[in-house]
C-alpha cells in the first residue's frame, strides 16, 4: 500500500503535490518523492522517511513547475533506500513514474532491457517499467492521430502481468501526465483548468470535489486543459464524474494527535451512521435497501459465504459467529486471498458477501469476481463509494462512516461489526426469530453507540495501562466464540501499529501449544465478559498466572474477579435498559486514547445500491 499525487495545471506542482502526500501518509511512510518537469527536464527530489523529510528535502531545490508526480511508499520491492524511494527515472532521464502495486514478470522484463542497454539504479520493479516504457518510446512511432507518450505506455503496459497504479511523465510532453490502473486504485480529481490524479479521494478534496474513478485497464492523458480516458486496446471511454460528498474537514485531525485517535473517537458517530434509516417501522428488525433480495430469495439461501482480508476477515468471523447462532444459518468465513486460488467446491444455493472499506482490496476483488464468474450472487459490505467492488457488487450495505485515513481500521471494524449483527437480525426475522425478540434486539443494537462513548471516557486510565506495558515485545490476545476474532484483531492492531510480535487465540487453546510462551516477559489480554463461559476464561487465566504471565483482563461491569487473578482490569460499560436476553451489543469494539470528535456527516451511498 502506497501513495500517488500527481498534477497538471497553472499552481506549482510541489505545492499540491507536498500536500496530497501528507494526507496519503497512512498508506505508506518508508520513504517519498516528487519529480517536477521544468526547463525541459525533470527535477527529483527523494529520500528516505517520512513526508515532512521529503518537504524539507524538495526546499533545497527551485521547483517551479506546474506538472509533477509524487509518492510516499511502503517498501515492497526493493530495500528502504534513496535510490529505491519513488519516482524512477528512465535511463535517458526522459520519464519519471510512480508505481503502487508489483510487476511479477519484471526479473525477464529486466533482462531484456539490459541486453538493449538499459541500465537500472534501483532494485524495484518499477524502475523496470520505467524504462520499458521509454524503451517502446524510442523503437516505434505512435499511432496516426495518437500521442507518442500515451502510446508508449500503452505499449508497455500491454507487456506488464500483476498489478499497478502508475502515474508518468515526459520531458518531451510539457503539460502533460499519463496514468493508469489494473488491481491498484486511481483517481482523477477534476479542478478548473488543472487536474490531480491521486491513489486516495483525501489527497486531492481540498482542489476538488469533482472526481472520475479509473477502473481496471483503463488509461487517462491529463494535459492542463482537459483529459481522456481509454483503454490499453485504444478504445474510448466516455468518463462518468462523480461528486464527492464529504468535505476537507472530514480529513483533518481537528486537534487530535493524529488519525487513528480521530477515528477511535469517532466511533460512536460512526455507529450511528450505520445504522441510520435501517429498522423497520415498528422496531423489530433491520433492513436494507440495497440488498436486491427479498424475503423468499432469503429463506432459499442455504449457506453465507463471507470473504475478506485482515481486519475485514474477522469482522466476517464475527458474522460468522451471529448468522449461525440466531438465523440457524451454516456460514463460512474465508480469507479472500486464498478463495480464489484453492478451488473450494461450490454447490448448493450459497450467498457471498465481501466486506472491504476501501472497496479496491486486490485479493477481496478477485474473489468476488471469481464467485461471480462461477455464477454466484455477490453482495458487499464497503465503505467507498464508486470503488471497483461497489461497482461490481450484485448489491450491498454501505457503511456510511466517512473517511478512514489511519493506517489501522477502527471506526469502519465497528462498522461492520454492526453491519454483520444488523445482518443476522435481518436473516432471523425472515426465519424464525420472534417479533418480540426482534424487538429486544433492535434495542440492544441502537444502544451500542452510547455504550462505546461511555468506554472512551475511560481513555486516560486505558493510556496509563499501556504506558506499563509498553516495554514488552511479545503478547497473546485471548478470547471464545464471537470474541476469538476481537482477539485476533487486537494482535493485529499491535503488530502493526506498535511493530511488536502478538498473536490470537481461542481461550481453550491456549493449552494446546501456546501455553510454553507464557513467561512473565509476555502479558496475555483476556476478553472475559460475564456469560455462559466466564468460568471457563477464569480456568484460562489461572493457567497464565500459574506460569507468572501478566493478565489483562477486560470484562464487564459488575463482574467480580477472583482477588489476584488480574493484573489490570478494563471494565466495559452494560447497557441500563433491560439487555436482549438473546444477544447484547458487543462492548469490545472500541479502542480508546483522549477526548470526543464531533460527529461525521453521512455519505451519499452508490445509486445502484439504493441505500436509505
Amino acid at each position: 500500500m502506497c501513495g500517488i499525487v500527481g498534477y497538471v495545471g497553472r499552481q506549482k506542482a510541489v505545492t499540491i503535490l507536498i500536500e496530497g502526500l501528507k494526507r496519503l501518509e497512512y498508506r505508506g511512510y518508508d520513504s517519498a518523492g516528487l519529480a517536477v518537469l521544468q526547463n525541459d527536464r525533470i527535477e527529483l527530489a527523494k529520500k528516505t522517511g517520512r513526508v515532512a523529510v521529503l518537504a524539507k528535502e524538495a526546499q533545497k531545490h527551485r521547483f517551479t513547475g506546474t506538472t509533477g508526480i509524487s509518492h510516499t511508499r511502503w517498501a515492497t520491492h526493493g530495500g528502504v533506500t534513496d535510490a529505491n524511494a519513488h519516482p524512477h527515472l528512465s535511463s535517458d532521464d526522459k520519464f519519471a513514474l510512480v508505481h503502487n502495486g508489483v510487476i511479477e514478470n519484471y526479473s525477464a522484463i529486466k533482462k531484456f532491457l539490459t541486453g538493449q542497454g538499459y541500465t537500472f539504479r534501483s532494485e524495484t520493479d518499477t524502475e523496470v517499467l520505467c524504462n520499458l516504457i521509454a524503451y517502446h518510446y524510442a523503437k516505434e512511432p505512435a499511432a496516426p492521430g495518437e500521442s507518442r507518450f500515451l502510446d508508449s505506455v500503452r505499449k508497455a503496459l500491454r507487456h506488464v502481468e500483476g498489478t499497478y497504479g502508475i502515474a508518468v511523465i515526459c520531458t518531451e510532453a510539457p503539460g502533460e501526465l499519463v496514468a493508469a490502473r489494473k488491481g491498484s486504485p486511481l483517481i482523477l480529481g477534476v479542478g478548473d483548468n488543472e487536474f490531480i490524479i491521486a491513489s486516495d479521494v483525501a489527497a486531492l478534496i481540498s482542489h476538488t470535489q469533482n472526481v472520475v474513478y479509473l477502473k481496471d485497464g483503463e488509461v487517462v492523458h491529463v494535459t492542463s486543459k482537459e483529459f481522456f480516458i481509454s483503454t490499453l486496446d485504444q478504445e474510448d471511454v466516455s468518463p462518468v464524474v462523480d461528486r464527492v460528498t464529504w468535505d476537507i474537514e472530514a480529513a483533518e485531525l481537528n486537534g487530535h494527535a493524529h488519525f487513528m485517535e480521530k477515528e477511535i473517537f469517532e466511533q460512536p458517530a460512526a455507529l450511528e451512521n450505520s445504522m441510520r434509516g435501517r429498522f423497520s417501522e415498528d422496531g423489530s428488525t433491520a433492513k436494507f435497501g440495497g440488498l436486491n433480495l427479498g424475503p423468499v430469495e432469503f429463506r432459499q439461501i442455504d449457506r453465507f459465504v463471507f470473504l475478506g482480508c485482515g481486519t475485514a476477515w474477522h469482522a466476517c468471523l464475527v458474522a460468522e459467529h451471529l448468522i449461525e447462532r440466531f438465523a440457524r444459518i451454516p456460514v463460512e468465513a474465508d480469507y479472500a486471498s486464498e478463495f480464489r486460488y484453492r478451488n473450494a467446491p461450490l454447490s448448493g444455493n450459497p450467498l457471498y458477501f465481501v466486506f472491504s472499506q476501501s472497496g479496491e482490496t486486490i485479493d477481496t476483488l478477485g474473489a468476488m469476481r471469481e464467485a461471480k464468474r462461477k455464477g454466484y450472487k455477490v453482495l458487499a459490505v464497503n465503505n467507498t463509494v464508486g470503488s471497483s467492488i461497489a461497482r461490481e457488487a450484485d448489491g450491498g450495505i454501505y457503511q456510511h462512516v466517512g473517511p478512514e485515513i489511519g493506517v489501522a481500521s477502527t471506526k469502519a471494524f465497528t462498522s461492520q461489526l454492526l453491519i454483520g449483527a444488523m445482518l443476522a437480525l435481518h436473516v432471523a426475522r425472515m426465519r424464525d426469530m420472534s417479533f418480540a425478540d426482534g424487538v429486544e434486539y433492535v434495542n440492544a443494537l441502537k444502544g451500542a453507540p452510547a455504550l462505546v462513548r461511555r468506554m472512551l471516557e475511560q481513555a486516560p486510565r486505558i493510556r496509563e495501562i499501556a504506558q506499563r506495558y509498553a516495554h514488552h515485545t511479545d503478547f497473546l490476545f485471548l478470547g471464545r466464540l464471537s470474541l476469538f476474532p476481537i482477539a485476533l484483531e487486537g494482535a493485529l492492531k499491535l503488530k502493526e501499529i506498535s511493530y511488536i510480535h502478538a498473536e490470537g487465540y481461542p481461550a481453550a487453546e491456549m493449552k494446546h501449544g501456546p501455553i510454553a510462551l507464557i513467561s512473565e516477559k509476555c502479558p496475555s489480554v483476556f476478553f472475559a465478559p460475564k456469560g455462559e463461559i466466564f468460568n471457563k476464561l477464569l480456568s484460562s487465566i489461572q493457567e497464565v498466572k500459574a506460569r507468572r504471565g501478566p493478565a489483562i483482563v477486560i470484562t464487564t461491569e459488575g463482574c467480580e474477579l477472583p482477588p489476584g487473578l488480574a493484573d489490570e482490569i478494563i471494565t466495559i460499560p452494560t447497557a441500563t435498559r433491560p439487555c436482549c436476553r438473546l444477544w447484547r451489543p458487543s462492548p469490545f469494539s472500541s479502542s480508546a486514547t483522549t477526548s470526543p470528535a464531533p460527529a461525521n456527516a453521512m455519505w451519499t451511498s452508490p445509486a445502484i445500491w439504493q441505500n436509505p
